[in-house]
């Protein structure tokens, strides 16, 4: 049989085509009415939210997605328990890439009423996942909020030691630059000033602040970790009953962070300003994150404006 020129182009086409890895999955399309009820969310709807929701779950009770967003309403809404039977089974329902979020989610779930047995469960559930598959930077974050949960219930003790523990996963990461080390380094002092200033000890805290401001002043941190410095500096000042210093530090800091609004709230209502302060509070309430800090900010000030207090 004659081969022609033709016949050989198509053959080699063929071969090719066969061997050509198949195209990678593409990621399934967020359903409409999950990102509808997280839109409403976000703008504080949580009733309309709700009304989206409730419908889907009751047409697929195992839905991750809906269930996972409902209690996030309802955190928001202030309804707990409510919430945390509906997390509960977004952790049950998670497909395996997004089990972490929703061990996560139910730890802040708990961190808003300070149901510290609760929160260290599903953290460490996190951490040692992370640890596991030896994502070190990963695990040195959830240890972190861990002990920032910790330490804004009033748990000093363990909040220094997740502290540590996350301080000593990040370093081992494997080909860490001195710039990630500086990042570590800071967030280590910014930890150890903070724990220092809730234990009432306002001359480690200071220590560790001037240590946390010489790292800033090497110039190798991101601009948004950086940033961090005037909340440090204003959290000290703050629980060393600096108020007026609390003030002009925390005005400089992250005005969209509820946990900096509610302690610079509380630094005006100690100073006597009270009309600064429900402003505040009431500028809290249009925050709709689901986070650590909001967990801590959202009931102060749901608490202050109902009172007028």
């Amino acid at each position: 049989m004659k081969i022609t020129l033709a016949t050989l182009l198509l053959f080699c086409a063929g071969i090719l085509y066969a061997q050509a890895p198949p195209a990678a999955p593409t990621a399934p399309p967020v359903n409409p009415q999950i990102k509808q009820a997280q839109q409403l969310n976000s703008e504080g709807k949580h009733d309309e939210a709700l009304a989206v929701l409730m419908p889907m779950l009751a047409t697929d009770p195992r839905s991750y997605e809906a269930n996972l967003t409902a209690g996030i309403t309802l955190d928001l809404k202030g309804e707990y328990d409510r919430a945390r039977k509906y997390l509960l089974q977004a952790v049950e329902f998670a497909p395996p890439d997004r089990r972490m979020q929703a061990l996560r989610t139910t730890a802040v779930s708990y961190a808003f009423t300070c149901d510290l047995p609760q929160v260290q469960r599903y953290e460490q559930l996190a951490y040692d996942a992370q640890m596991k598959e030896q994502k070190f930077t990963d695990a040195a974050g959830v240890a972190n909020e861990l002990a920032r949960i910790q330490l804004e219930c009033g748990n000093t003790a363990d909040a220094a030691k997740w502290y540590q523990t996350g301080y000593e996963t990040a370093m081992r990461a494997p080909n860490l630059t001195e710039a990630d080390r500086d990042l570590w380094q800071f967030r280590n002092e910014s930890a150890e000033s903070r724990v220092a200033a809730r234990k009432g000890d306002p001359k480690q805290a200071e220590a560790h602040v001037a240590a946390a401001k010489a790292i800033v002043d090497k110039g190798k941190l991101p601009p948004n970790q950086a940033a961090f410095y005037p909340y440090l500096a204003g959290y000290v000042a703050f629980y060393a009953g600096n108020y007026k210093a609390a003030i002009e530090e925390l005005q400089k800091a992250d005005q969209k962070d509820p946990f900096i609004l509610a302690l610079l709230a509380q630094a005006y209502a100690k100073s006597g300003n009270h009309d600064e302060a429900m402003k505040l509070y009431r500028q809290i309430l249009t925050i709709n994150s689901h986070s650590p800090t909001n967990a801590f900010a959202r009931p102060l000030a749901e608490k202050k404006v109902k009172t007028g207090s």
